[in-house]
């Protein structure tokens, strides 16, 4: 499937509301990124576009980027080191199996709605919104053609 293709079947307003909705309930930042192919390793080109897109500048460190390799069929999901620091290993684990199963079935966008009320979830836990949070980063889907 081309990006294209994989852009129109995505509901884009529902992920955005998905990325308001979940940084309501934390001090968290999620963003989610598309673009057609990783070019190599997808960890590597994922935490290279993590930087790029200057996640790593939120005050506490605690930026989550889904990255998604549309026509790869592969994704990552990557939290910056004020995540690290505090969450146990396989933190992500059970939403990336979530987000497999539906890209599979071909339900991008739900697979990608349930990824970003998990992260929001999750992140509420260790790192919960404060009542002077501001949004540090925008909502909206990053697409690179």
């Amino acid at each position: 499937m081309t990006q294209k293709e994989f852009v129109a079947k995505l509901d884009q307003p529902r992920i955005v509301a998905a990325i308001s909705a979940a940084e309501g309930r934390t001090s968290g930042e999620i963003r989610v990124h598309i673009q057609p192919k990783s070019g190599g390793d997808i960890r590597k080109v994922a935490e290279r576009t993590f930087e790029r897109l200057g996640m790593t500048k939120t005050a506490l460190r605690n930026g989550v980027l889904l990255f998604i390799a549309c026509e790869e069929q592969k994704f990552t999901i990557l939290g910056d080191q004020g995540i690290d620091e505090k969450v146990p290993a396989g933190f992500w684990d059970d939403i990336a199996a979530k987000l497999t199963i539906r890209f599979q079935n071909g339900e991008f966008t739900d697979g990608i709605v349930e990824a970003i009320a998990g992260a929001g979830e999750h992140l509420a836990t260790y790192f919960p919104r404060a009542a002077d949070d501001v949004d540090e980063l925008a909502n909206e889907i990053n697409i690179e053609p």
